[in-house]
């Protein structure tokens, strides 16, 4: 995807983030949501479907509340994402409804993606929105999540959202105009990048952490892209405060930063599993066995696994480890982790001698694999 592709996209995702939502944190931006909302219905008059991922609960609860630090404790965060999250629908409810077209609220964790049947009722109901012409606002549910089933930033949950519903691009709107060489808060010299691969390692050096309202920066900005990229998405990181950016950027001005894919769009079941950012498992797999997976595209046999670790059962997302510790894939695994242990090194042939039966001569098949 380029610039001029980009006007071409029939369904785009638009991630807004809580600097922008709240004026850095005084008050909720109203003029701002007015604005993008404008610029949103725009897009939808000519034919684009959108769907809105938008960060503000916690900044505008606390905002609500009167506190002027965001909390630690887990239980005041629940409670600030509660109360502000009122008044962030409240107020795309109503501007959207100047423009006649009707909101959804859907409130997402981690667990809700991870779950294969939550995770297509999940897409079955947002595409059902979609066709029904209403815009859906996607929020994470920090009501009710644990460090455990969160996404961590909501660059991310943009991104897995773009996977589920299968866009042709993420835009994310941030208080930075683009992603530059360098922080440009910091570093005067910094010039914006115009455009990269989404897969290019490079960049990852050049982003910045995030600051005290929000918890995403440039890192998981740039990360979010390399995931929206396994749907064939491209995404654009750009200055939401820039005048009429969206309206521009899909009459094809270049603006922000384009982070395109070079890859063919990624399986649908296997979207899914590299979507999964919290593993039950992991197994370590010798040389060749990286090898064979990263080089060959082939399956992971026992032979090729030399230490398993966790608590996993048949049928959940491992990670695969090379001899560094680094995870080089994701996938569904054939064995529990005691099975597993029992067959480390084994040729399939000899499973059932190690078990006394053989459901799989893969421990992880092919199709169910995604290199990371």
């Amino acid at each position: 995807m380029t610039r001029s592709t980009i006007t071409q996209a029939k369904r785009i995702v638009i991630k807004i983030g809580s600097a922008l939502l709240t004026n850095d944190g005084a008050g909720l931006n109203k003029e701002g949501i007015a604005n993008w909302v404008d610029q949103i219905a725009t897009l939808k008059q000519k034919g684009i479907e959108v769907v809105l991922v938008s960060s503000g609960s916690v900044a505008e609860g606390m905002t609500r509340l009167g506190w002027k630090q965001r909390p630690s404790a887990l239980h005041e965060l629940q409670a600030a994402a509660a109360v502000g999250q009122m008044g962030l629908v409240q107020c795309y409810e109503t501007n959207f409804s100047r423009h006649d077209y009707l909101t959804a609220q859907v409130l997402l964790t981690h667990a809700d993606l991870s779950n294969r049947t939550r995770y297509l009722n999940a897409r079955s109901a947002i595409k059902s929105l979609i066709d029904l012409n209403v815009v859906p606002i996607i929020n994470e549910n920090d009501t009710v999540i644990t460090d455990e089933i969160r996404f961590g930033d909501n660059d991310t949950l943009g991104a897995l959202v773009a996977n589920l519903v299968e866009a042709d691009a993420l835009v994310i709107l941030t208080d930075q105009d683009g992603l530059y060489t360098a922080d440009p808060r910091k570093d005067k010299t910094a010039s914006l990048i115009e455009s990269a691969r989404a897969e290019d390692p490079a960049i990852q050096a050049m982003a910045g952490d995030g600051g005290a309202l929000g918890r995403g920066g440039m890192v998981t900005k740039v990360r979010a892209a390399r995931l929206a990229a396994r749907s064939g998405a491209s995404s654009i990181i750009v200055g939401g405060r820039i005048d009429n950016v969206v309206s521009r950027l899909f009459d094809g001005e270049s603006l922000g930063t384009l982070l395109t894919s070079d890859q063919e769009p990624m399986a649908a079941r296997k979207q899914w599993i590299a979507g999964h950012l919290q593993t039950r498992g992991e197994i370590t797999l010798d040389d060749g066995a990286v090898r064979a997976l990263q080089r060959g595209g082939k399956s992971l046999l026992p032979v090729g696994a030399v230490n398993v670790s966790g608590n996993f059962g048949r049928g959940e997302v491992v990670a695969c480890m090379n001899a560094q510790g680094q995870i080089i894939a994701k996938g569904l695994v054939n064995y529990s982790a005691a099975e597993a242990k029992k067959i480390l090194k084994t040729d399939s042939k000899d499973i059932i001698s190690k078990l006394g039966y053989m459901d799989e001569p893969e421990l992880i098949h092919r199709d169910n694999l995604v290199l990371v």
